[in-house]
C-alpha cells in the first residue's frame, strides 16, 4: 500500500535551549551532538508504510525478542546537509542515498522505502532542525536507518520495520586541513566475500571490520585496508572508505565494484570529477604487490580514500606485518588536493553545480 500522507511535524516540547545549542556547535565532535528531532516511519506486512512523523528524538522501546537484536536485519545511510555560499541549505546527491538504501534493503530482505518518501523524511527533518547546522566548515550529518522491529524468534524476514532519520552537528573531519593518514593492511581478516553483503550498507559489514580496525589502531594507523576474501591479493576498500591510486601518467585507478565493495556516492563523484578533468579513470583490480612496487619505483604518485565523513583523505604511509612504505613524499598530492577542494566547494555551492548534484532544502 502506498504511503498516503506527508510527514506530521510534532515539535519537541523540550528542545535544547538556544544558548546550550550554540555552545555545542562551537566545536562539535563527530557523532556526539544530536539535534532535537528525528523522523520516523513504520512498516508492516498488512498496511505497508504508515505513521510518518518528525518528533522529539527519544529512545525506542524494544521487546527483548525484537528481530534486529537476533538476526541483524538493519541498514543505514550517511549523508550531509550544508549551508551553501548563498545562505541556502543543500543536500549533496541525496537521490543516490535513497537508491542505495533501497538496494541495501533488497539485499537484506527488507521492504524498499520509495525514493520520494526517503527524501521527504530527510528534508522535513533538516527543515525542522535548521538551527543545528554549524556555520563555517561544519555541516549536519544525517543518518537514515531501518531495522526489523517485529518481536519473534525464527530465521525469516521480519513483518515489521521502523525507518528513522537522526541528525548530528559536525565540524570539519580534519581540523587544520586534510593530513595524510596511515593505513594498515589486514592480511588475515576480510570485510566481505562474493555473494555476501559487501555492497549493502548494513551494520554487520562494519561490525566485521572492527577487529581489524582495532589492530590498525594498535599499529599506529588511522584506517585498515581490506584485501579480497578469495585470493587475499587484491585491494578492496578501507573499513569505511573507497580507495583511489594516482599514477605518474595521470591515470586514476580504483578497485572495481562487484558485490564486495560498497558503491560509495563520494567514490562515484570523484570518478566523475576526475573524468571532467580529462583524466583516464580505470576501475580495475589493483593488487597489494602492485601498490608496493609502483610506490617504490615512483609510478604511483598519490593515493587517497574517500567517503561522506572525510570527503577525501590523502594516504601518506602503508604499514603491514612485513614492513611499510610511503606514498610519494608522504604528503597530500596535487591531484588529491585539487579534487578535495573541488568536491567540498561543490557541496557548499561555491562552484557551479554543473551535474545537478545539489538539492535545496
Amino acid at each position: 500500500m502506498a504511503f498516503q500522507s506527508r510527514m506530521k511535524v510534532r515539535p519537541n516540547p523540550s528542545p535544547v535551549p538556544a544558548d546550550k545549542r550554540q555552545a555545542s556547535l562551537e566545536s562539535p565532535s563527530f557523532g556526539k551532538v544530536f539535534t532535537d528531532h528525528m523522523a520516523v516511519i513504520h512498516w508492516n506486512a498488512v498496511v505497508g508504510w504508515h505513521d510518518g512523523s518528525v518528533r522529539a528524538r527519544t529512545p525506542f522501546q524494544l521487546d527483548p525478542a525484537c528481530a534486529v537484536l537476533h538476526y541483524a536485519q538493519e541498514i543505514f545511510e550517511g549523508m550531509k546537509a550544508y549551508k551553501a555560499a548563498s545562505g541556502e541549505v543543500v543536500l549533496f546527491r541525496p537521490q543516490e542515498n535513497a537508491r542505495r538504501f533501497a538496494r541495501s534493503a533488497q539485499r537484506m530482505a527488507m521492504p524498499e522505502l520509495p525514493e520520494d518518501l526517503f527524501l521527504h523524511a530527510v528534508q522535513t527533518l533538516v527543515e525542522t532542525d535548521l538551527a543545528w547546522i554549524p556555520d563555517g566548515d561544519g555541516s549536519l550529518y544525517l543518518r537514515p536507518f531501518m531495522f526489523a522491529s517485529e518481536a519473534f524468534l525464527g530465521v525469516r524476514p521480519a513483518d515489521e520495520y521502523i525507518f528513522c532519520v537522526i541528525a548530528c552537528s559536525v565540524g570539519p573531519y580534519f581540523k587544520g586541513g586534510a593530513k595524510p593518514i596511515k593505513v594498515w593492511i589486514s592480511d588475515s581478516l576480510t570485510r566481505a566475500a562474493p555473494g555476501g553483503t559487501g555492497a549493502a550498507k548494513c551494520g554487520g559489514n562494519y561490525a566485521a571490520s572492527l577487529l581489524a580496525q582495532a589492530e590498525a589502531s594498535h599499529e599506529g594507523c588511522d584506517q585498515v585496508v581490506f584485501l579480497d576474501a578469495v585470493e587475499n591479493l587484491w585491494i578492496e576498500e578501507l573499513g569505511g572508505m573507497n580507495l583511489f591510486f594516482v599514477m605518474d601518467d595521470g591515470t586514476v585507478v580504483t578497485p572495481p565494484l562487484g558485490g564486495t565493495i560498497l558503491p560509495g556516492i563520494t567514490r562515484d563523484s570523484v570518478i566523475t570529477l576526475a573524468r571532467d578533468r580529462g583524466l583516464v579513470v580505470e576501475e580495475r583490480p589493483f593488487s597489494l604487490a602492485e601498490w608496493k612496487s609502483t610506490a617504490a619505483n615512483g609510478t604511483l604518485c598519490e593515493a587517497f580514500a574517500c567517503g561522506t565523513a572525510a570527503a577525501i583523505a590523502p594516504i601518506g604511509e602503508v604499514r603491514s606485518k612485513v614492513g611499510s612504505f610511503a606514498i610519494g613524499r608522504g604528503e597530500i598530492g596535487p591531484l588529491t588536493a585539487a579534487l578535495r577542494n573541488e568536491l567540498t566547494n561543490l557541496q557548499r555551492g561555491i562552484e557551479p553545480d554543473r551535474h545537478g548534484w545539489l538539492l535545496k532544502v
